[in-house]
């Protein structure tokens, strides 16, 4: 059969596509899993063409390039970024030719496209022009070569995928687009979206196809795929899953799933809505050719059902607790930086996590997790503090408001948070919940953030509650408190340090600090009344987004002055206020930085990348003294 243009084929049955092409490379030839595969099709041509070839004689009708990570980003770690073009002109050409080898004139060639590998801003470095940039690259060679059509697959990112989709467009505004998602364990992206965000976002993008791919089995992606046909009954859908989850045998990367077992899930896609069906990593010729029988002779579906194991509960460790690391490298002088960041508006953090990751990657000592902040309905700090210290690795200080909570709350509060090893606190008295979501909830406190801290350092850390009685193992806690430089009184906030430091305090974190001359006046006025002041101080950074921004923080946030020398460059800066806000932060943070033992960074609007930029120059700082 004569190949027909794309839009019309999709129109008809279901169409077959390949299966893995890295995975089979890396299992045919002992390649390493690490190979930068793209670059056999400069190097050993005949090796991916022959991959092509059996997938077409096993029934395929669309196969993909060999250019899944052949972007400029992926291929600089391979020192291969100036022969991007190049490498995915081969790609298209060695596909192309096997169709022809192979008499399959009705196949289909797919430029593979793939993430960048990097985090586009705000949860990366990377901005949308720089993603647009990189993407047009590599799809501009692929649509020169004579690609059918693209697949933009396995990406985690739909921010990132609908800039390649658009960068598609701007080249060829007609060429036919799949665009196909992956997804964790729970059914989520890597940054939180469901099956149904995701499905409405590509179809918001115009992509002729949407889908899933990789992930996970077929059983997973089943479901997933019932998730997005669900949410968008009318668009056209792929799938393209692996072959089970990998295990390592023999130094090699192995996949379960058989072909007979992709041949009864063949079925159940085509059932559930899929017009394009495929494999993704482990799967083979093999399994294409059991797909292919299957559609020629449907049999009835069998899927296997899904067993969850209850994981064992650990037993309490008796091993005294080691101090954190944030109370080691105040105790060695070491100069800390912290990130302050917000619970999310719902119960899944990937968002945070991300973030989180590049904050680190950055230069970031701590996460400091807010609660609630502005009286606004978030999750639970302390779950965002285990999740960012569990799958991130940095440390985390845990804010913890008295103002509706009671002395009960407060004990079972801080014992959770403990059991978690979450044990950095922030003590305050928190905002007022009139100005929030619920202006009529529980707003009363038993305890002030003073005797809070005398609970936690002077009875918790010794064993004990606040009615005397044993807790069986003493709490290890480090205890920060609220200081604010800028106060009008300055006489009154000094004597309110004294006593946070009395109760236990071990260290302070500032409001927003835009003269940092005011930390020498406070350490004065504090050292003319009680002596030197030795409790660590890390100054608030608040890097200035725009007039509006500045305007606002200047005339209605009590604590913060913004001389009028910093505000008139944030105006003159105008769009490029933003860059302008973080140069003036980069500026503050090395004047404190002789002046405090850290920085307590507050991102406006979540950009944690301006964050990032921010550190970069206490990196430069080290870098240039040493």
């Amino acid at each position: 059969m004569a190949r027909i243009p794309f839009r019309e084929r999709l129109a008809q049955d279901t169409i077959l596509l390949d299966g893995a092409m890295g995975t089979v490379l890396h299992a045919q030839h002992s390649l390493p899993i690490d190979t930068c595969f793209d670059l056999l099709n400069l190097t050993e041509p005949e090796a991916v063409a022959a991959i092509h070839r059996r997938y077409l004689d096993a029934g395929a009708e669309i196969i993909e390039t060999n250019t899944f990570s052949a972007n400029a980003y992926k291929l600089a770690d391979c020192s291969l970024e100036h022969d991007c073009a190049a490498i995915n002109r081969a790609g298209v050409t060695l596909a192309r030719q096997a169709v022809i080898e192979s008499g399959r004139d009705d196949a289909y060639v797919a430029g593979s496209v793939g993430p960048l590998g990097v985090r586009l801003a705000p949860f990366g470095r990377v901005t949308a022009e720089e993603a647009s940039a990189a993407f047009s690259e590599q799809i501009g060679a692929l649509i020169a070569a004579g690609a059918d059509l693209l697949i933009c697959e396995t990406f985690s990112d739909v921010r990132e995928i609908a800039a390649a989709i658009a960068a598609a467009r701007r080249i060829n505004p007609t060429m036919p687009i799949v665009a196909q998602m992956t997804f964790t364990r729970d059914s989520r992206t890597l940054l939180g979206d469901t099956p149904a965000q995701v499905a409405r976002a590509l179809y918001a993008t115009g992509a002729d196809v949407i889908g899933v791919n990789c992930s996970s089995g077929p059983t997973h992606l089943l479901r997933i795929l019932q998730l997005m046909h669900r949410a968008v009954p009318e668009a056209r859908f792929s799938v393209a899953p692996n072959a089970g989850w990998p295990e390592m045998a023999g130094g090699r990367v192995m996949y379960p799933a058989t072909p007979d077992y992709f041949g009864e899930y063949a079925l159940a896609f085509r059932e559930a809505g899929a017009c394009i069906v495929g494999g993704c990593c482990g799967t083979t010729p093999d399994h294409i050719r059991a797909m292919r029988a299957a559609l020629d002779a449907p049999a009835p579906a069998r899927p296997a059902p899904i067993t969850v194991s209850e994981p064992g509960e650990a037993a309490p460790s008796e091993v005294p607790e080691e101090p954190t690391e944030l109370a080691r490298k105040l105790a060695a002088g070491q100069f800390v930086v912290t990130v302050e960041m917000p619970p999310p508006r719902s119960f899944t953090a990937q968002k945070v996590i991300a973030s989180a990751e590049l904050l680190r990657e950055a230069g970031a000592d701590v996460i400091n997790v807010s609660d609630s902040p502005m009286a606004r309905m978030r999750m639970s700090p302390w779950a965002v503090c285990h999740l960012i210290q569990h799958h991130v690795g940095l440390e985390t200080v845990l804010h913890f408001p008295t103002r509706g909570r009671n002395l009960l709350r407060i004990h079972g509060d801080l014992l959770a948070a403990h059991a978690l090893d979450v044990r950095n606190l922030f003590v305050v008295m928190g905002d007022p919940t009139q100005i929030g979501d619920y202006p009529d909830s529980f707003d009363a406190h038993d305890i002030v953030p003073t005797s809070l801290i005398h609970l936690v350092r002077r009875n918790l850390n010794a064993g004990i509650d606040g009615a005397g009685n044993s807790i069986g193992q003493p709490t290890s806690f480090l205890v920060g408190c609220a200081l604010n430089v800028n106060a009008g009184d300055l006489a009154r906030e000094v004597r309110l340090l004294h006593k946070k430091i009395d109760a236990g305090a071990d260290f302070a974190l500032t409001q927003p600090v835009f003269e940092p001359e005011r930390l020498d006046r406070f350490r004065a006025a504090y050292t003319a009344e009680f002596g030197p002041l030795t409790l660590p101080i890390l100054a608030g950074i608040l890097p200035l987004f725009g007039e509006r921004h500045t305007s606002f923080l200047h005339n209605e946030v009590p604590g913060i002055e913004i001389p009028q020398d910093i505000r008139r460059r944030i105006t003159d800066a105008g769009d490029a206020a933003p860059s302008e806000g973080v140069r003036v932060a980069q500026e503050l943070l090395l004047r404190v930085r002789e002046r405090a033992q850290g920085v307590y960074i507050m991102p406006a609007f979540g950009r944690y990348d301006l964050v990032a930029a921010v550190i970069d120059a206490l990196g430069r700082s080290r870098a240039g003294q040493r």
